[in-house]
């Protein structure tokens, strides 16, 4: 079997274990298995190349790595799922809100709300949707 196959089947190996378990960690050493078997085809000595694909995997895990995780995962910084869709919202109180009860209506559903001060805000007011923590809305007073 000529160098650059092994190298490629060694990449081809890696990406499905990448698939099967998406950790962004297989990626790395499939990267260093590709450009290994591009090398070996100008290089055939098999322990220079073990060692040019031990580096370049290492390479792609310490420097690509936190790259692609920074880049894929989302920040918990940034607005998504019900951030996105909620947080501003100005919707009605079904249930006199206060710092540990209350209801309000979204989209005619009814979800749980809380206020951040001491106030206590009665059924049939307006507020606004300040931020959520899983599934209770913090509201405040429009």
């Amino acid at each position: 079997m000529v160098l650059w196959q092994v190298f490629s089947i060694v990449a081809v190996i890696c990406i499905i274990l990448e698939m099967v378990v998406p950790s962004m960690f297989f990626l790395n050493f499939a990267i260093g298995g590709v450009i290994t078997a591009v090398i070996s085809l100008f290089v055939n000595d098999f322990n220079m190349l073990t060692i040019d694909f031990i580096i370049l995997s290492l390479m792609s895990v310490f420097l690509l790595r936190p790259l692609l995780l920074r880049t894929i995962k989302p920040s918990k910084d940034k607005e998504t799922g019900i951030n996105a869709e909620y947080i501003g919202k100005v919707v009605k109180v079904i249930e006199p809100v206060t710092k540990n009860s209350g209801a309000i209506t979204i989209y005619d559903e009814r979800w749980n709300a809380r206020v951040e001060s001491d106030e206590e805000i009665p059924a049939g007011c307006e507020v606004r949707i300040i931020k959520n923590d899983s599934l209770v809305m913090y509201v405040e007073r429009v």
